[in-house]
């Protein structure tokens, strides 16, 4: 047992480190939790959040030199710079309390690391760094590691659109419900750089660490104003980051109690993005998945209620575009007069050099990102995260302490980011789906493309939960979510647009069709739906496959269940030539042209069926496939090559083939590039792109980027029964038993007990933290 004494802890507390590494914290008052929060994620995740704080207040440079003083410019230009009142009390009432009590938590933490009490995590010892302390605003006034859309993809389509049309851009991102054309003749006419939003992407981007960056002197830091400094940054596909959640009634469960299931799919690294966490303290007892940077839980349980979310696929950005003016580039063109930038200098330590001071600039739409003095032009990004109420998650605070499903929906009105579908389970056998945002109002423009920044594309204020449909205990005993179209038939999409980039790959259908047949009636059956392996687009290719045609190919793939078990030959067959034969072939043909295929990669599955299924002819007329035979022919040669592929990697008999050898779960460690080895991995992996199990990977090398690293199953008022598994281990800190202990367990589908009550708790501690104040 370890004992600390504490300054700004009130009175006793304790944390049980359980076997799977979960700590539990128990605390006399709701201050001391959260307090003793921000010391546990010291303990378990300093370099963690010490580099994300660093990062999101741009403050990089002056740890790691002048490689990384673009990155802080960048950084700089989202945070949160408004009034704190209104965003604090977007949060709830305690929230300025609760996020003062964690920061003095951390600082406590720091306090002992740098007394050498607690021990300093090696990345520290190996990059000459130490921990700082944080302010109480730090934690929510940092925007830039929230999940948005669709900056990116709006510079993107419109480029697709200068070298090709529309329905081009559908292999890119399909659109639901579909644009009327009318709508593209909103863009803005202006031509763009493909590195136009190079600032944007560099002020979202995870830090890296090369060693040219760690050196670089101050006259190469603009070398690094691009995501990858050996590349330009090219706008980017929406992320394949979304997650499964549902809550099914106690009325179609085996045990009369509701179940509440959630699987975030979010970028795998090592450490996890996730932390699960029990806090306890009178008036408040909740357990579940937060972010180690942030206080409290954002999916998990109450002992009253269990609540996760999704994203909601809602377009909270758009890019502006200015004329501005020849003889003065501060000066843009807003409806019949010129107003000014306003430019903010900021300040930059760089290590080794003296202080840096660089400008930022901001129109009255945000902050600008490219400017081109030359033409008289200008970019800014218009998004949520400017206003007050919209840290990532942190509405949370209020929604996690709620016990009754108004409460909770009630809590939701001042949701701000990330966009999600929140689902909620209680004792009382009440269920519910609702999502929550805030969308901006667009009166006559859905906001697909950049439009003019000159006054007539403005936002009238947001919709918010109150305004944004919602499920309340529905019929057929179950709500649902996976990032699918969901907004009600009769929404009206033109009058009050939400969003058109959905994911509409089977995943929303498949949770539906397993629970409408019973197949998720309990705890066990869940958890093997959240890991399981069938892609509905992937047996639809396979229907489409000549039928008169002999050949070995044809003769696994259409014996094979759709099932991607990192066993199966067939899926490794499959998966080769969906994502190295199909696809590609598929896009030269449509796109010969490299500068447009570019934009296109790796294609979109959902569209790449519709099209070879004749849904979308327009673009199979395109491919020269229109025809079923030619159709047959391009499938039965892109197969050929794909056997052929497969048989030169891992031998000419299929039986020994499996998935897993090819595919695998690897979670990255920032410090790789330097020739540390903290990554965790190689694991073999099953499941894929569009299956519930989400396993996405990239084709270059197979590794699993995204997917679940959190996984609970949560059994609504029996909590003990309650399952989790985190991946690849609670711990940040190489070398601790909890850094990677729950990676197998995670790539085999394996659940960890979600243990609540004390007796339970007690039981399966390993280890005590003991804290008492000053």
């Amino acid at each position: 047992m370890n004992s600390f004494t504490l300054p700004g802890l009130t009175a006793p507390a304790s944390i049980s480190i359980d076997t799977w590494g979960m700590a539990h914290i128990r605390a006399q008052n709701t201050q001391d939790a959260f307090f003793v929060q921000g010391f546990n994620a010291v303990r378990d995740r300093l370099w963690q959040i010490d580099l994300w704080r660093k990062r999101g207040l741009g403050l990089l440079a002056a740890d790691f030199g002048p490689g990384y003083l673009m990155q802080d410019r960048a950084a700089r230009l989202f945070l949160y710079r408004g009034d704190m009142a209104p965003e604090w009390a977007a949060y709830g009432e305690d929230a300025k309390m609760i996020c003062t009590a964690f920061a003095a938590g951390i600082n406590a933490g720091v306090d002992q690391v740098r007394a050498g009490y607690l021990p300093l995590p090696p990345e520290f010892l190996e990059l000459g760094t130490t921990p700082a302390h944080w302010n109480p605003e730090d934690v929510v006034r940092i925007r830039t590691h929230c999940l948005s859309r669709n900056a990116a993809s709006e510079l993107a389509r419109t480029q697709v659109q200068a070298l090709a049309d529309p329905e081009v851009d559908l292999l890119r991102v399909p659109l639901s419900p579909p644009v009327p054309d009318s709508e593209w003749d909103l863009s803005s006419k202006v031509d763009f750089p493909a590195d136009a939003l190079a600032v944007y992407e560099l002020a979202t981007a995870p830090v890296t660490f090369q060693r040219a960056r760690l050196d670089a002197t101050l006259a190469e830091a603009p070398l690094w104003s691009v995501v990858d400094a050996r590349k330009t940054v090219q706008p980017a596909a929406p992320p394949m980051e979304g997650s499964n959640n549902w809550a099914i009634a106690p009325e179609i469960t085996k045990t009369g109690r509701a179940i509440m299931a959630s699987d975030p799919h979010r970028a795998h690294a090592a450490p996890s993005l996730r932390y699960m966490v029990h806090l306890s303290a009178p008036g408040m007892n909740i357990i579940g998945a937060g972010e180690p940077s942030s206080p409290g839980i954002m999916a998990g349980h109450n002992g009253s209620a269990a609540f996760s979310l999704t994203i909601f696929c809602a377009d909270q950005e758009d890019v502006m575009v200015y004329e501005t003016a020849p003889e003065n580039p501060m000066a843009y063109r807003y409806e019949q007069d010129l107003e000014q930038m306003v430019q903010i200098d900021e300040v930059f330590a760089v290590k080794g050099e003296a202080d840096q001071t660089l400008p930022l600039m901001f129109t009255r739409h945000g902050p600008v990102v490219c400017q081109d003095r030359d033409r008289h032009i200008a970019l800014a990004i218009r998004t949520v995260f400017t206003d007050p109420g919209t840290a990532p998650y942190m509405c949370s605070l209020k929604s996690m302490r709620t016990a009754t499903m108004p409460a909770f929906r009630d809590a939701l009105a001042s949701w701000g980011a990330p966009s999600v579908n929140m689902v909620y389970a209680d004792m009382q056998g009440d269920i519910c789906w609702q999502a929550a945002a805030y969308v901006p109002r667009r009166t006559g423009w859905r906001g697909l493309t950049p439009v003019s920044g000159a006054g007539e594309f403005e936002w009238d204020g947001y919709l918010t939960a109150v305004d944004l449909p919602a499920i309340e205990n529905p019929d057929r005993g179950y709500v649902h979510s996976a990032n699918e179209m969901n907004l009600p038939a009769n929404w009206d999409h033109s009058g009050s647009p939400v969003g058109f980039e959905w994911f509409e790959d089977g995943r929303a259908d498949r949770i539906a069709d397993q629970i409408e047949q019973g197949a998720a009636s309990d705890i066990a059956a869940n958890c093997a739906l959240q890991t399981d392996t069938i892609s509905s687009l992937s047996l639809r290719l396979v229907a489409l496959l000549p039928t008169g045609e002999p050949h070995p190919a044809l003769d696994l793939l259409r014996q094979w269940d759709g099932r991607s078990e990192a066993g199966s030959n067939a899926a490794l067959l499959f998966e080769l030539w969906l994502s190295s034969h199909l696809l590609p072939a598929l896009l030269a043909r449509i796109a010969p042209d490299a500068e447009l295929r570019k934009f296109l990669l790796p294609g979109n599955i959902p569209t790449v069926v519709h099209l070879l299924d004749g849904t979308n002819r327009t673009l199979a007329s395109r491919a020269g496939i229109s025809e079923p035979a030619l159709r047959d022919a391009f499938l039965i040669e892109t197969l050929q090559t794909a056997w052929l592929d497969a048989s030169d990697r891992f031998g000419n008999d299929p039986e020994k083939w499996r998935w897993g050898d090819l595919h695998k779960g690897w979670f990255d460690h920032a410090l790789t590039p330097l020739g540390r080895d903290y990554d965790v991995g190689p694991l073999d992996k099953g499941g894929n792109s569009t299956s519930l199990m989400l396993a996405h990977y990239e084709a270059r090398d197979y590794r699993v980027r995204v997917g679940a690293s959190v996984r609970m199953v949560v059994d609504v008022g029996a909590w003990d029964n309650s399952v989790w598994i985190n991946a690849p281990g609670q711990s940040g800190t190489p070398g601790d038993p909890h850094y990677d202990d729950l990676a197998q367990l995670w790539a085999k589908g394996d659940y960890v007990p979600m243990l609540f009550s004390e007796v339970a708790v007690d039981k399966a501690t390993r280890r005590r933290v003991e804290l008492t104040p000053v």
